[in-house]
């Protein structure tokens, strides 16, 4: 099977950017397999990328390429690496994402890449990146366009806070997604270790929570006849796929009626609070 190639950017689509680099994988490459993972990245917004990277890579068969094109203007201090990492290699510029990606997963393999040999210019996107990709889905080894490095540059994560009677975790907003769910660094792991079954609540600005649940469909009433009962628009805290805390507000739409993010006036870095008693 051809290993699949994900790109992921800051390029949105308005721009030829994304069209530029897909065209290099197509002029390279026999048939590629490419898949958009999201190109509505904040420009720069290299958590937001770590955030939805992480949720999606993992998805992918062992030896996919991940193509990061975020903050890709290559530097001295911003070169551009090959990275294998979990089975997978990722082609991204050495600007501390793939430590928000995976923090607890060791490289097995850092290659800083030649940019000098694949073409440097002002769309590295275009001139390294895309090229070092395809160089591994022809079957290429990183050390061919590149030399070792040692390490990669560690960004610290966003991590919640916990008071020392530990009756109180404080987290943060780290992503909004597209129906305005507002997802923070709270995982269910620390808050059932610190929770211990005991009674909380969940305070956002002046919203409150006493409930978590484990999945959308639990807020509603199924012991009441459905003609009874209203369904849309309930606000609700649960612990989403990727084990964090996140607020919703079930089956609204952003467009219409706003979503949880501008109802509950939350944004990135917005503290979170639990209390317990």
């Amino acid at each position: 099977m051809k290993p699949i190639i994900t790109i992921t950017s800051d390029f949105g689509y308005k721009d030829p950017y994304l069209a530029a680099v897909k065209g290099v994988l197509y002029s390279e490459l026999t048939e590629p397999i490419l898949v958009d993972i999201s190109h509505n990245i904040a420009p720069f917004d290299i958590a937001q990328a770590a955030y939805i990277i992480h949720n999606s890579y993992q998805h992918y068969p062992e030896n996919s390429i991940h193509l990061i094109c975020i903050d890709t203007e290559i530097r001295p201090d911003n070169p551009p690496l090959i990275v294998r990492m979990n089975n997978h290699f990722f082609v991204c510029p050495d600007n501390g994402v793939l430590s928000l990606v995976s923090p607890h997963v060791k490289a097995d393999q850092i290659t800083q890449i030649d940019h000098q040999t694949l073409g440097n210019n002002s769309f590295s996107s275009l001139t390294v990146f895309a090229r070092a990709a395809a160089h591994l889905a022809r079957g290429g080894a990183p050390n061919v366009i590149g030399k070792n490095k040692e390490t990669i540059k560690k960004l610290s994560p966003f991590t919640p806070t916990i008071s020392a009677d530990k009756r109180v975790i404080q987290g943060k907003v780290i992503y909004v997604d597209n129906y305005e769910n507002v997802i923070t660094n709270i995982p269910k792991k620390l808050f059932d270790e610190i929770g211990q079954e005991r009674p909380y609540e969940v305070e956002a600005r002046s919203n409150r929570f006493t409930k978590i649940l484990d999945s959308y469909g639990k807020i509603i009433r199924h012991d009441i006849d459905k003609k009874h009962r209203s369904e849309d628009g309930k606000p609700l805290a649960l612990f989403n796929a990727a084990g964090l805390l996140e607020l919703a507000i079930y089956r609204s739409n952003p467009l219409v009626t706003g979503g949880a993010s501008s109802l509950f006036g939350l944004g990135y870095l917005d503290v979170v609070t639990i209390r317990f008693e």
